[in-house]
Order: C-alpha cells, then structure tokens, then sequence
C-alpha cells in the first residue's frame, strides 16, 4: 500500500514513542523492552493503525509489534496510537522479508496477515505473504503451537493460502469463506480493520484462515 508523502512523516519517524528505530538489535529481547514476560503477537502489514491499536487496547496482557514497509502509512498509525493509553504496541519500519533479523526463533506466540497484497501476477508469486518461503520464516520465530491468522477479500489469495498452509505441514485450525456470515463475527471476537470494513460493506465476502504451527 503506498501513499502521498505527508509533511509530519520525518517528525513522527524520529520522535514517536511507538516506533522503534533499530528493531534488529532487539532481537530476541522484545520482552525486555515492553518490560514484561507477555506473550508477542505480530501483524504484517499494519497499514494505518486500526486493527493493532483496536487489539490491543481490548488485549492488554499481550504485547503487539506491527510492521509496515511504507515510511508514510506506519507514521499514520503512529499518530493514532499518540491518542491512546496503549503501553503494549511497539511498530517498526521494515519489509516481512527481515523479519528473521528482527526476532528470535520461537519469540512469537501469533501472527497476523490482514488483507496483504495478492500479487496477482504469476511473476510475483514469492512475493505473496504466503508463499512457502515466508510460512518458512514464520515457523522459524513462531512458538512452537503458535499461531497465524490470515484475513482476506480476494477468493485467489485465499485459495494459494489454503494449499500453501497444507503445503508446509500446518494445521488449518479454522478456515471460513465468508467470516461476517459465521458464528465467529457474531460472537464479537472479530477486529475489524479498515479494508475490511470497506471490502464488506461494498458486499464481497470475507475469507479467513487461522493456522498452527505443529
């Protein structure tokens, strides 16, 4: 997701309490710095905000780290965050790609993929958050058991997805092909980000899968 250069972005990137500025020398300490034994969760792609600063404020025993590439959308989140009490969201700037720099083997407890990018094209398939070499990547700094939930609007993504978690041996806890139709939403237990909100309201159904790492 790219957009237009906003004219606080620099400011927010240098001063902002929630994001880190050298995440890889945190690696494998992530816990010392939220100052606390709770369990880490990780969304890729965190866009401008919503979900983490919605999860986390109703999920205060757990501490989330949200990445995003785009130096413009993260700040964005940042400054949301700025009118929060959240005490347990960090973000950081960087690709999924180094992910594997930023965290230990087996520090995360759960990941999140919301709405990613679907590459369409064939040429871009590795690109595709669920291609095999990133559920690789994922196995490597996930607990053992832990988890990752994957939400999107696009039936191609959702179905790559599919034989990609099978593919690379892990469990398909939950799976759904049209989330706001299940039990699940009306439960309450559904965070709703901003594509999504937008996605279903103009009808498409909405797919999810959640997987265990086994």
């Amino acid at each position: 997701m790219r957009s237009r250069k906003k004219t606080y972005t620099e400011g927010v990137m240098q001063n902002n309490i929630y994001i880190v500025k050298n995440p890889t020398e945190n690696r494998g300490k992530w816990q010392e710095i939220f100052k606390n034994k709770n369990p880490i969760h990780l969304e890729i792609g965190t866009g401008k905000g919503n979900f983490i600063r919605s999860i986390a404020e109703e999920n205060q025993n757990i501490n989330f780290i949200g990445i995003e590439k785009e130096k413009e959308i993260i700040s964005m989140a940042a400054k949301i965050l700025e009118n929060t009490e959240c005490k347990n969201v960090f973000l950081i700037n960087s690709s999924a790609q180094k992910i594997i720099e930023i965290f230990e083997d087996g520090e995360v407890e759960k990941i999140y993929l919301n709405f990613s990018d679907p590459w369409p094209k064939s040429g871009h398939i590795k690109r595709r958050l669920t291609y095999s070499s990133f559920l690789e990547i994922y196995k490597k700094i996930l607990y053992n058991n832990g988890e990752i939930e994957f939400k999107t609007d696009n039936k191609f993504l959702f179905n790559f997805s599919l034989k990609e978690f099978e593919k690379n041996n892990f469990e398909l806890k939950y799976v759904s092909r049209n989330l706001h139709e299940d039990i699940f939403h009306t439960s309450g237990q559904n965070i709703v980000t901003e594509y999504e909100d937008k996605f279903s309201n103009m009808g498409f159904p909405i797919f999810r899968i959640v997987a265990r790492k086994i």
